[in-house]
């Protein structure tokens, strides 16, 4: 609405800022004064953010140093769609008029009424609230389009985390990711960037697990020459190249105890403190965690500290493994099959209805991941039986290795379903087709189709 919109008064003349900033205040509408243009262009810069000005620009075109008419172009060259009003003297017509053609929303003639100063900044801010609602739809749908390409599936699981993605991407809130090896944590922190304000910014991924400890606070928090031995010049930490971004933390169980306590001082300040420095570097980055450990049950048995974890977990986002939606197999091995091709210059060869079944009704200890390097063995001639990488065990069996136990109905049902939701899909949903395929009457397909949510 345009009451949380903000008028800008960009005015040299103290007696006709203050008479412009009390005649809108009385109107309910918020302001902010600056006495010059390079005051108002860093305001507008620093309230902008990583978005843009939420409000509209009234400014005099004589100013001191910059005058209006070099304040309005600089303006309209970082947001076109920024409405800016210029307050012009007796005989500035036709400056006013030559404003206007470059993109001034109106203009003022001195001496002006109250009421007219009023009429124009709520016209202004009106069509200022119609662009940013506009641009807000249209930052979500892109969201949701990217989020949705990326994230290969259509079952309900699949579809709740797309929505959720679309959600949280723009809060800036921290996020805990939990899932299983294998089922995408980075791809997910991904998504949650790129749908987010920050896309533009660096995307920077740290595995925990596979930094060694000595290294970690250099790495992570960074250094400065002479800090110790080996360290000839300044060496900027991830934390901070991260700054206007997404700082993602894989493997977040496995960060030392020490590295804990400065992440958490981190987090707390909104600083960073580089190894052999005393002096704070003020950080603006989201934080992404991933963990396939349970933090809180580590939390409480004191393996990870506590206040460490309720700082990460505002957001929560976990990732089904995929024998829990076994009806995105199909999709996802021919997506893993089209990849692969292009990679190594071959055929995208389809699984046989045999082997399509086979992928479907094995439980994918490894996830997605697993699933992805079967694809490429099977275009690159070597099969693609799930279970040929495992070495021994009970891999092929339904809650094998690295799943949950199923009856023989549940896994009867996870496979019946994912068969359906395949056949529907190769088939664009239409039914006769689908149930030629299957083999079933319409009838049959249809009550199965009730029977899962399809």
């Amino acid at each position: 609405m345009s009451a949380d919109l903000t008028v800008t008064i960009v005015e040299d003349d103290p007696d006709v800022r203050l008479g412009c900033e009390q005649a809108l205040r009385l109107e309910g509408i918020a302001t902010r004064t600056a006495a010059s243009a390079e005051a108002a262009l860093r305001d507008i810069h620093a309230d902008a953010g990583q978005g843009v000005y939420p409000g509209i620009v009234v400014t005099d075109v004589r100013l001191p140093g910059r005058d209006g008419m070099s304040l309005l172009t600089s303006l309209r060259a970082q947001d076109p769609t920024l409405p800016v009003i210029l307050i012009t003297g007796h005989g500035d017509v036709s400056l006013a008029v030559q404003a206007m053609k470059e993109g001034a929303y109106d203009f003022l003639e001195k001496p002006f009424s109250p009421e007219r100063l009023v009429d124009a900044c709520r016209r202004a801010l009106e069509q200022r609230r119609l662009t940013l609602e506009v641009a807000g739809l249209r930052a979500q749908l892109a969201a949701r389009t990217s989020v949705a390409s990326r994230l290969i599936g259509n079952s309900p699981a699949i579809e709740r985390l797309r929505a959720r993605i679309a959600d949280v991407a723009d809060t800036g809130a921290n996020v805990l990711i939990h899932g299983e090896t294998g089922t995408g944590k980075e791809l997910v922190a991904r998504c949650l960037h790129e749908a987010s304000g920050r896309h533009a910014r660096h995307f920077v991924a740290i595995n925990c697990g596979g930094l060694p400890e000595q290294l970690f606070e250099s790495e992570i928090f960074g250094h400065e020459a002479g800090s110790f031995t080996g360290a000839t010049r300044r060496r900027i930490g991830k934390i901070e190249h991260a700054a206007g971004g997404t700082l993602f933390l894989d493997e977040i169980e496995s960060m030392p105890m020490p590295m804990q306590i400065k992440l958490l001082r981190v987090l707390q300040e909104r600083t960073v403190e580089r190894l052999g420095s005393n002096q704070p570097v003020p950080i603006d980055a989201r934080v992404v965690a991933a963990t396939k450990a349970d933090l809180r049950a580590q939390s409480e048995a004191g393996a990870f500290r506590a206040d460490l974890y309720y700082r990460l977990n505002v957001i929560t986002l976990a990732l089904p493994p995929l024998r829990e939606r076994r009806e995105d197999v199909p999709q996802l091995f021919e997506h893993f099959v089209a990849q692969a091709a292009l990679r190594f210059d071959r055929e995208p060869l389809p699984a046989s209805p045999a082997e399509m079944s086979a992928l479907i009704a094995y439980p994918w200890p490894g996830n997605v991941r697993e699933l992805r390097n079967l694809a490429e063995r099977h275009v690159l001639g070597l099969g693609c039986r799930p279970g040929d990488m495992h070495e021994g065990g009970d891999s092929g069996k339904p809650g094998g290795v690295g799943g949950s136990e199923l009856s023989l109905p549940q896994a009867v049902e996870q496979f019946e379903r994912a068969l359906v939701a395949d056949a529907l899909r190769r088939h664009d949903g239409n039914l006769s087709r689908a149930s030629e395929a299957l083999g079933v009457a319409k009838t049959t397909l249809f009550d199965k189709v009730r029977k899962y949510g399809l």
